[in-house]
């Protein structure tokens, strides 16, 4: 069972359906229902670093939130006792991105919340980058995650 006391140490692969390299967030800092709270630590090691800009490009931001909303969706199957499940962002509204980059030696904390769910898995949720107390990037994304997923691809796959 998940013990969400101990939340900031667990590991983030438990509960996204990504592997390292492309675990590009850091911690799960703070859960809630329907929202979350996670850190990203910004090295050159980080996926997408630039080392012209000496940071990760600015739109790698939204993955960051997409990420977020998976770890929450993660930590919610943890919950209900189901398995991890892929899903989808299918789209952005109100972005904006108030920074060039996010900088190398410094943490940004992403905060997701659910706005809206749908029975079929379509989900609308409001993000935030926050550094320093201050929004560095902002969104509202749309997401998707199908019943099954492997049900789902097939499908689609086929109608194409």
């Amino acid at each position: 069972m998940l013990d969400l006391t101990t939340l900031a140490s667990q590991d983030v692969e438990q509960f996204i359906p990504h592997r390292q390299p492309m675990v590009l967030i850091s911690h799960l800092l703070e859960f809630e229902t329907d929202s979350l709270r996670t850190q990203t630590q910004i090295s050159p090691t980080s996926a997408y670093f630039d080392d012209a800009l000496a940071g990760v490009p600015n739109y790698v931001g939204i993955e960051y939130m997409a990420q977020s909303v998976a770890a929450l969706a993660g930590i919610e199957a943890h919950l209900r006792g189901d398995a991890v499940k892929v899903g989808f962002l299918l789209g952005t509204r109100k972005l904006k991105m108030h920074i060039p980059c996010f900088k190398d030696g410094q943490t940004y904390q992403t905060t997701v919340k659910r706005l809206y769910q749908e029975a079929s898995g379509l989900a609308v949720f409001d993000c935030t980058i926050m550094h320093n107390q201050q929004i560095v990037a902002e969104a509202n994304i749309n997401v998707f995650q199908p019943q099954d997923t492997q049900a789902y691809i097939a499908e689609t796959t086929q109608q194409q």
